[in-house]
């Protein structure tokens, strides 16, 4: 019996070793897609957006919108100073919240209707946004985890005292 219990404890202690790279690669690619859709759309497309909200300064709020989310996006999927990097982040995911997702609801589907041209979607609601700070703040909180800069930088620390 305690043999199986120490080999369960083994897994386990393996698996929340790996756990924060799954999310990484989800919460780093999902900033970054959105940011390089917002960028690729030309120099006014999104600020253009941000001015609709009736936001202040929005060329100045939509550049540092995408630059965060593709700056972001990429720090999260290295590992690399992930606890600085969710900062701006969660700003943009709670601004997102407040001035566009909220008043449609938790929900991020909203099926429609389904007709032989496909599914009909309605406004997304606030689900999604809550899920990327959840996960940013599952890696604040636990770390980067294997195969990150902030591993690998921690491990030079930690070898350097050692010396």
């Amino acid at each position: 019996m305690s043999n199986l219990l120490a080999a369960l404890l083994e897994r386990r202690a393996f698996l929340l070793h790996w756990a924060p790279v799954p999310l990484r690669l989800i919460v780093g690619y999902g900033f970054l897609a959105h940011g390089v859709a917002k960028a690729a759309r030309g120099y006014d497309a999104f600020p253009a957006i941000v001015q609709a909200m009736g936001l202040p300064m929005p060329h100045l709020l939509g550049w540092l919108t995408i630059l965060v989310e593709i700056g972001g996006g990429l720090a999260i999927l290295l590992g690399a100073l992930v606890s600085l990097a969710s900062i701006p982040m969660a700003i943009v995911l709670l601004v997102a919240i407040f001035t566009v997702h909220l008043p449609y609801g938790f929900s991020s589907i909203k099926l429609q209707a389904v007709t032989a041209a496909g599914a009909t979607f309605g406004q997304p609601g606030y689900e999604t946004d809550l899920l990327y700070l959840a996960g940013l703040a599952a890696l604040v909180m636990g770390g980067a985890g294997p195969l990150s800069v902030d591993g690998y930088v921690g491990r030079r620390i930690r070898a350097a005292r050692s010396s």
